[in-house]
Order: C-alpha cells, then sequence, then structure tokens
C-alpha cells in the first residue's frame, strides 16, 4: 500500500451543513480555535461521503463545520480516535486495492490547534467490506472486523501514528459477517461479533505483540437468528451488552474478567410492547458512564430505546423510547459529560442532538440538527493531549 502524506486531509466547501447550529458548510482547512485553544469539543463524523470535523457547543449540541469532506470516494464509515486524541483511524468500504480484495484502515493525525485531520497513511484491513474497529486500551494496535469477508485483523500503530501491516487475522468463514472487534476493559481478552453465524469470538490477547490466540471456548454461541452487531460493556467489567440486529433486541452478558468469557443472561426487546419488528434493525448500543442507562438504536422504529440496568443483576428494564429526530440511526454516542447525545441518521442525512436526563435516562431534543450527507457514525472527542 502507498504511503500517505497530505492527500485527503482537506476538503471543498460540499456536503456539510447547519439548521439551526450556527452552521454553513463544512470546509477544508478549518479555522483555528480548537479544543486546545477554545475549549470546545470536536465531534468527527464518518459515512459514505466522507469524513466531516465540527466543533461542538456542549450546551445544545450545535456543531460548526471545521473541516471536510475527507476520502469521501473510500466509505469511510467508522472512526476511532486513539486514547491520547492525537491520531483517528478510519474503516475504508471500498472492494479492490492493488487487485487484491480487501478493504484498507486510514490513519490520520489529529491537529493539536483546530482538531483537523492530515493523511497518515493507508493499509490492508485483511479482508472485504470492513466496518467496525476500535483501538485497544493502550493505543498501539486497531483491531478491524471486516464484514464481507468474515475476518477481524490486527494492525500496529507506530510512533509516528502510521499503521502497519497486520500483525495477526482470524477468519470466521464469509457468512460470519464480523462486524465488532473490541478489546475487554483489561486489555487481556479480544471479542469479535459474528452477525451471520450467530456468535461472539473470543480471544487471548497479547498487549506486547498485539497476536490473538483463541480462548477457551472459543466463542460463546448464541440462539439462531440473534445476530449480534455491536457489544459495549458495563463499567464494572463483569457485564456486557450485544445488540442484535436482526432480532430486534439487547442481551446481557455476564464476563469473568480473568478468563475472558462471556455467557448470555437474559435478552429483551428493543421495540415498544406490541410494534412489529417487520422493516426495523438495530444498529449501535452504548452503556451510560454511570453504569445506570443502557442505550440502543433502532432503524426503521427510528427511534433510542433506553433500558435501566438493574443495581445487582446488570439486567435490563425498557424505560422509554425516543425518536431520532430522522431515519436509520445507523450510529449514536453520549457525550463524556454524558449529559449530551448525538445521533447519526443515515437515512436523512443529519446528526441530531438530545440532552440526556442523568437521573432517569430520559432523552430531550435540543432543536439542533445538522445535515451530513449520509452520516454512519458519529464521535465527540472533548480535549487534545498537548
Amino acid at each position: 500500500m502507498s504511503q500517505g502524506s497530505d492527500t485527503g486531509s482537506s476538503g471543498t466547501n460540499s456536503g456539510a451543513s447547519g439548521s439551526g447550529t450556527g452552521g454553513g458548510s463544512a470546509s477544508g482547512g478549518g479555522a483555528g480555535g480548537g479544543p486546545q485553544a477554545g475549549g470546545a469539543p470536536l465531534v468527527y463524523v464518518g459515512g459514505r461521503q466522507g469524513i466531516f470535523v465540527f466543533r461542538l457547543d456542549e450546551a445544545d449540541g450545535a456543531l460548526s463545520p471545521v473541516q471536510g469532506p475527507i476520502d469521501a470516494d473510500l466509505n469511510p464509515t467508522f472512526l476511532a480516535v486513539d486514547p491520547a486524541r492525537r491520531l483517528l483511524f478510519a474503516v475504508n468500504e471500498i472492494d479492490e486495492v492493488d487487485g487484491e480484495r480487501s478493504g484498507t484502515v486510514s490513519a490520520f493525525r489529529i491537529s493539536p490547534d483546530d482538531g483537523t485531520l492530515t493523511l497518515i497513511n493507508r493499509v490492508l484491513s485483511r479482508g472485504e467490506g470492513p466496518a467496525h474497529l476500535a483501538l485497544d486500551r493502550t493505543g498501539r494496535f486497531v483491531l478491524v472486523a471486516n464484514y464481507s469477508g468474515g475476518t477481524a485483523a490486527v494492525l500496529p500503530v507506530g510512533q509516528d501514528g502510521a499503521l502497519g501491516q497486520a500483525v495477526d487475522e482470524a477468519s470466521f468463514g464469509p457468512r460470519a459477517r464480523s462486524h465488532h472487534a473490541v478489546t475487554d476493559p483489561a486489555n487481556r481478552f479480544a471479542f469479535v461479533t459474528n452477525l451471520g453465524s450467530d456468535a461472539i469470538a473470543q480471544f487471548r490477547f497479547d498487549a506486547a505483540t498485539g497476536k490473538i490466540t483463541p480462548n477457551d471456548p472459543p466463542a460463546l454461541t448464541l440462539p439462531p437468528d440473534t445476530t449480534p452487531r455491536h457489544l459495549d460493556f458495563h463499567p464494572d467489567g463483569r457485564f456486557a451488552y450485544v445488540i442484535n440486529e436482526n432480532a430486534d433486541s439487547i442481551t446481557t452478558l455476564s464476563y469473568d474478567p480473568s478468563r475472558g468469557t462471556l455467557s448470555a443472561v437474559e435478552t429483551v426487546s428493543t421495540l415498544p410492547e406490541g410494534v412489529s419488528g417487520r422493516g426495523n434493525t438495530c444498529a449501535g448500543v452504548q452503556v451510560a458512564s454511570s453504569g445506570r442507562f443502557v442505550y440502543g438504536s433502532n432503524r426503521g422504529h427510528d427511534s433510542i430505546a433506553i433500558f435501566a440496568v438493574d443495581p445487582d443483576k446488570r439486567t435490563l428494564t425498557p424505560a422509554g423510547h425516543e425518536p431520532t429526530q430522522g431515519k436509520t440511526p445507523r450510529h449514536f454516542q453520549i457525550g463524556p459529560t454524558g449529559k449530551l447525545l448525538l445521533v447519526a441518521n443515515q437515512g436523512s442525512s443529519n446528526i441530531v442532538a438530545f440532552h440526556v436526563d442523568e437521573a432517569t435516562g430520559a432523552l430531550r431534543p435540543t432543536g439542533r440538527v445538522t445535515e451530513v450527507p449520509e452520516p454512519t457514525y458519529v464521535g465527540i472527542v472533548t480535549s487534545l493531549a498537548p
């Protein structure tokens, strides 16, 4: 793969506009006054028409354009920022590179001045249709899940932020539909959800080398048609929650941190009682930092499902549904303060902001809607490392 210097790091004045957000279009280069200069967090949006950078008003979720679109022709549909907030990585859902059928992963440097992105390099994702990526807890490795190829790979991050070729990979078969790869909170084990095979692969993870070794057992197999998509750990490190794409549900998982193994506890619907799942699929899941609530997105019903977490059993009780003010909520994120939630509505091409009631878990629209073409990821970065 070729090494990028500054290519793809700036965009034209097209694509993203604010609707009641102090918007305008996102332009390449951006102005100064990012998190360090002005104190405002940044929001990074990925999607089928590129990456966009915004500055966030934490009071109501208004977004001001800084940069974009970047890599509009590569389908950068999921992003991840390293723990030091110096680097951003993106999966690219392209089909063929230099004659090899594979997606790629891009590495970008985040400017400490204004949060703009500069391309460092790209490498093969070691499979077709990469759908998700995440940093390990040290930021030294990127784990990527390749949906179409049914594979996962571990990519090393160099001192300069450049990605190296995969140090390890695993194949689950083309029908597996790998959709999410993540390490556990202790960074000792790794997990890959395989939607097509109704399983969550379990690995021992070597944080020094990035090597992954099948655990015992090598997978948690869920009932047929569960279709596990994304998972998130509870802050206590002993439970996790997986959202099931076609089953319209979330499964509570108990976690043994000493063995690195998951066990299914209970499954609840993401839809209101009496509502048919016809035309609906689930997408994202997130546990509130307090551990008291879990949220999941419904595409079709176009809502965020809210669940209260039992303080002892960690099981879920439905606590409401909030319309996303748009169509096909592919991804959402609760900000680090816990007071704001942003939803990426892919089907209606907008980002919508909600206030979060930390006592009840309820969501309330702030009235701020930002137009972004086909967003599939939204992430909030509160500050940049010096």
